[in-house]
């Protein structure tokens, strides 16, 4: 089985889907299926949800990305240009751990919170162009504007949703909405 063929990709998905084959294995359920499995895996809402593609460019969901961490699995998991819809509420964040990713791996952002001082200072060296939203509906269609096709505009937020939503998935389903709505 080649990695292309995972439902979900990523590194840390790689591992995960490797380990979900062994113990398959150690419980004698068959090769075919365990690959079958593999190849046609849902994944979680709001967890690198793909949610459509619009001339060429490729919207993910990963709004329950509410911490640096998860922000840093899901852009080290992108093979293309990333357009970032990051912000909301800070809880501390230290972007340090992930700015060689942002770098290497992103062409622009779209802060989605009401104060996105922290993190404008954050990458205003490393990534050229950074706007501001202050919905998901204006992040969308910003951060569409900014692609071009084989891009993806990738929301992972790395902050709590509280600011401008009720939680994490009010923001992803709202991200969704204006995905479609384009």
């Amino acid at each position: 089985m080649t990695l292309e063929n995972l439902a979900l990709q990523g590194k840390q998905t790689l591992y995960d889907s490797m380990a979900a084959g062994v113990i398959g294995r150690l419980f004698d359920i068959r090769k075919d299926v365990i690959k079958e499995s593999l190849t046609d895996f849902q994944g979680a809402e709001h967890r690198l949800e793909f949610v459509t593609r619009v001339h060429g460019i490729e919207f993910i969901n990963d709004s329950k990305a509410t911490n640096v961490n998860s922000s840093w699995y899901a852009l080290e998991s992108m093979t293309r240009p990333v357009i970032w819809i990051v912000g909301g509420v800070d809880k501390g964040n230290d972007y340090s751990t992930i700015k060689v990713l942002v770098k290497q791996k992103v062409k622009a952002i779209v802060c989605l919170g009401r104060d996105n001082a922290k993190i404008h200072e954050e990458f205003k060296d490393i990534v050229p162009e950074i706007l501001d939203a202050l919905s998901a509906t204006e992040a969308v269609e910003k951060a569409y504007y900014l692609g071009k096709a084989d891009d993806v505009v990738l929301l992972s937020p790395a902050c709590a949703s509280f600011d401008l939503f009720k939680n994490f998935e009010d923001r992803g389903n709202q991200f969704k909405k204006a995905v479609y709505d384009l």
